[in-house]
């Protein structure tokens, strides 16, 4: 099989990324597998990750048949985008392996392993969809308004009247500062 291994490290944690390449060709080795891609990102956790990006456009294009990681957090940014990775991983028929959390999805094992993970994601989207449709509901109930506020309608009577002036959209908007569309929107209405 041929097998991409993927390193990542923060900008503070640098002196572990060589560990981790080091053992994750060893497990390759032990597997009998190839190495076919190396990729190694350095960067903090919520920003892009441009080998990550290039490792999965390999696999979209199968030049591998298993990703390599040393832990989840080095793969995934956060617990939706590692469930969203995995399961295009896997749609794509590419095996994945974390080193340190024995979660090897080129086993049926670990295939249950990961659709649990996925459940848990989902249950988590849920809750927090929950608490922000309460937390809504509770502040209408108090009767704060909810939502972006009302700006451009307070002018409604301040754009027809630079309009019956013959001013344009533009320079409505930039007189009032608001928005074109705003002012179209204003103007439209009966």
């Amino acid at each position: 099989m041929r097998a991409a291994l993927y390193a990542r490290v923060s900008t503070h944690d640098q002196q572990t990324l060589e560990m981790q390449v080091n053992a994750m060709r060893s497990y390759i080795k032990d597997r009998g597998w190839k190495v076919a891609k190396q990729i190694k990102d350095v960067g903090s956790g919520v920003k892009e990750r441009p080998g990550r990006e290039l490792l999965l456009e390999a696999a979209r294009r199968r030049e591998v048949d298993v990703i390599v990681a040393w832990r989840l957090d080095r793969w995934g940014r956060s617990l939706p985008d590692l469930v969203v990775t995995l399961r295009e991983v896997a749609d794509l028929g590419v095996g994945f392996v974390s080193l340190t959390e024995a979660l090897d999805l080129t086993t049926s094992t670990g295939r249950a392993m990961a659709g649990m993970v996925a459940v848990f994601a989902e249950f988590e989207r849920e809750i927090l969809r929950d608490r922000v449709r309460a937390g809504i509901a509770q502040a209408r109930r108090k009767g704060r308004p909810h939502g972006r506020p009302r700006t451009a309608s307070l002018k409604a009577a301040d754009v027809h009247r630079l309009k019956a002036d013959r001013l344009s959209h533009s320079e409505i908007a930039r007189r009032l500062g608001i928005g074109r569309t705003s002012v179209r929107r204003i103007l439209t209405r009966p």
